[in-house]
């Protein structure tokens, strides 16, 4: 498998990214094993992870779990060496840490915990989960409110998280570290306060980047583009409704939305015809539809390694198939014209 450096990073990390999101909850200790057995046997290297996993919902007894399950493979396998690991610090949450936040007082206390639940003495990138404050993520462009917020407070803040981060990074627990969830402006802030106050920069940003949603390929690609920011797209195939598996009366027993309906406010009544426009294109050109979406993902400029997660091994097989696939320029095309017909669905 093709790797590539993360940002300006000495990090080589394959070009898909193993997520574990589901460890934990829908999949079993052995059965994250397995998975990491089998994408490291066929070229994965990278994995991600976050203090709050495993998810949906978040729960205070589980929190931790899914690092704890890494950990666990890091200590039985020995091979800590073979993969590159990506944990996410969270921000505030009742279930989380009592509800206290990420901030510079306590970075360092969060790396600590994350280092033992990874059996590791370093993490290779630590990620900020979401900005503490109000921004436009996670479909908020449709009720984003400014109304309390204050950018000096909202300086302050960043300006202690890099310091913390400086720290951690100089005290050699942590290699480098990246965004998510995050916006231009956002960004933008992280990089100038970095460079201005000679502290680390972040290398990556992780957002959400599919078919069906492309809100990255404007300000953001020309962000990452220029400021040699690696984009890792998370839910690359829609929280699995490129698959084509649910229907607005298909709900398959065991899956995701069986637990939460409306996959975080990505179900509508938009994403149907959508979902079924890029299939008439998968199945034109006999290519499997979570290929076609992983693949279409790594043709992106901007795109390091999308993030994707899989319940069971089949799944997984079907993902790793995506590496070495090349969309024609004639099937992008046909994407791009989905994409004009049916923007923005959710």
């Amino acid at each position: 498998m093709k790797t590539v450096k993360l940002g300006r990073s000495d990090l080589d990390v394959s070009r898909l990214c193993l997520g574990s999101m589901s460890w934990g909850s829908g999949n079993s200790p052995a059965e994250g094993h397995a998975q990491i057995d089998r994408a490291r046997e066929r070229g994965v290297n990278f994995i991600d992870t976050a203090e709050i996993y495993p998810t949906y919902p978040v729960r205070a007894e589980t929190v931790g779990r899914t690092e704890e399950i890494i950990g666990d493979w890091v200590r039985k396998s020995g091979r800590r060496d073979n993969v590159v690991l990506a944990t996410k610090v969270a921000p505030a949450n009742p279930n989380v840490r009592g509800g206290d936040g990420f901030h510079g007082g306590n970075i360092g206390a969060t790396v600590d915990a994350s280092l033992r639940r990874l059996a590791t003495d370093m993490i290779d990138l630590y990620q900020l989960h979401y900005p503490e404050r109000g921004a436009y993520h996670m479909r908020g462009n449709w009720t984003y409110d400014p109304s309390g917020q204050d950018r000096a407070e909202t300086a302050a803040h960043m300006l202690g998280v890099l310091q913390a981060m400086d720290r951690v990074i100089r005290a050699g627990k942590v290699r480098f570290f990246g965004l998510s969830n995050e916006t231009v402006w956002g960004m933008s802030m992280w990089i100038r306060l970095a460079e201005d106050n000679g502290l680390p920069r972040p290398v990556s940003i992780q957002n959400e980047y599919s078919l069906l949603c492309r809100t990255a390929d404007t300000d953001m690609a020309e962000l990452c583009v220029n400021e040699d920011i690696a984009l890792l797209p998370y839910s690359p195939l829609g929280m699995g409704l490129v698959s084509g598996k649910y229907g607005p009366d298909s709900m398959p027993d065991g899956s995701r939305r069986t637990r939460e309906a409306t996959l975080n406010g990505r179900v509508t009544p938009r994403v149907w015809s959508a979902i079924d426009a890029y299939g008439d294109i998968a199945r034109k050109h006999g290519l499997d539809h979570n290929q076609m979406a992983l693949a279409f993902t790594l043709s992106r400029p901007f795109v390091a390694a999308p993030i994707f997660g899989a319940s069971s091994m089949e799944q997984l097989e079907t993902a790793l198939g995506a590496a070495d696939l090349t969309l024609s320029q004639d099937l992008l095309a046909e994407i791009d014209a989905a994409h004009r017909d049916h923007p923005m669905p959710f």
